[in-house]
């Protein structure tokens, strides 16, 4: 799963990278402990029967909250959708054919189980960020929906509640030995047909998901602070060395 990760890129930084013609959208702060309910930015495309879809960059919450949904707190539990049932679950269907979205991020955290035990004799768990090798823009797939809360009046600006998930699936093999789950990463040459409202096939819009190629990716041991929602700052993304170093079985170098 992605339960976590650090989206620290100016607005205008996202502009330049997705080619998004403007954005007036408001600028959050650096980030690098986001949360689910937590606003991050989505870049999403427009459009409607008389107009040409235009790329948008969006503040969305992080848990998706279906369109028929009574209580928009389903969204806590809907921070990731995977992609072995996404095109055919209820709560993500109708997003999955018509709202398409890419969630920018610096990377994201897993937990990985140590041979350290807690005082509750559990296995103690070393937080890992995972991030492009390159230090480029992770482009996470993702899916939005927007919310209409019936408690607020139609000229009420805050009646519409926008919100998204991330899509998952198997870790490759590099990943997996720290968690059996990981974000599909899109590539830039996918973009286009991905974020397309007007494309809808299943199979088309399925075989664009697939995982990171083996050796995109690096992940490296950081400190138990990220634990902590209310900790945050470039910190948490700084290397550092532990005494149980998860193996890496393509490369063969302790993380």
């Amino acid at each position: 799963m992605c339960g976590r990760y650090a989206s620290s890129r100016r607005p205008e930084d996202l502009v330049e990278e997705f080619e998004i013609r403007g954005s007036d959208v408001p600028a959050l702060e650096a980030d690098w402990n986001v949360a689910p309910t937590k606003p991050v930015y989505a870049v999403v495309e427009r459009g409607s029967d008389e107009r040409q879809p235009e790329r948008q960059l969006r503040v969305v919450t992080w848990g998706l909250v279906p369109f028929w949904a009574k209580d928009p707190s389903v969204g806590n539990r809907m921070i990731n959708a995977r992609v072995e049932t996404v095109a055919e679950k209820p709560a993500y269907r109708r997003a999955f054919e018509r709202r398409r979205a890419i969630l920018p991020a610096d990377g994201y955290y897993e937990w990985y189980p140590t041979s350290q035990l807690t005082r509750a004799g559990k296995p103690r768990k070393q937080p890992y960020f995972i991030r492009p090798r390159d230090g480029g823009v992770l482009a996470m797939a993702g899916l939005y929906e927007i919310w209409r809360d019936p408690t607020k009046a139609e000229d009420d600006s805050d009646r519409f509640r926008w919100t998204c998930t991330v899509i998952t699936a198997r870790a490759e093999d590099s990943l997996g030995h720290i968690h059996d789950r990981m974000p599909l990463m899109l590539t830039p040459d996918k973009y286009d047909a991905w974020l397309d409202p007007r494309r809808s096939g299943r199979d088309e819009l399925l075989g664009l998901l697939e995982p990171a190629a083996p050796g995109l990716l690096e992940a490296f041991p950081v400190a138990t602070l990220v634990s902590n929602v209310r900790n945050n700052g470039p910190e948490l993304v700084t290397p550092i060395a532990v005494e149980d170093p998860v193996e890496d079985p393509v490369e063969g170098e302790a993380r």
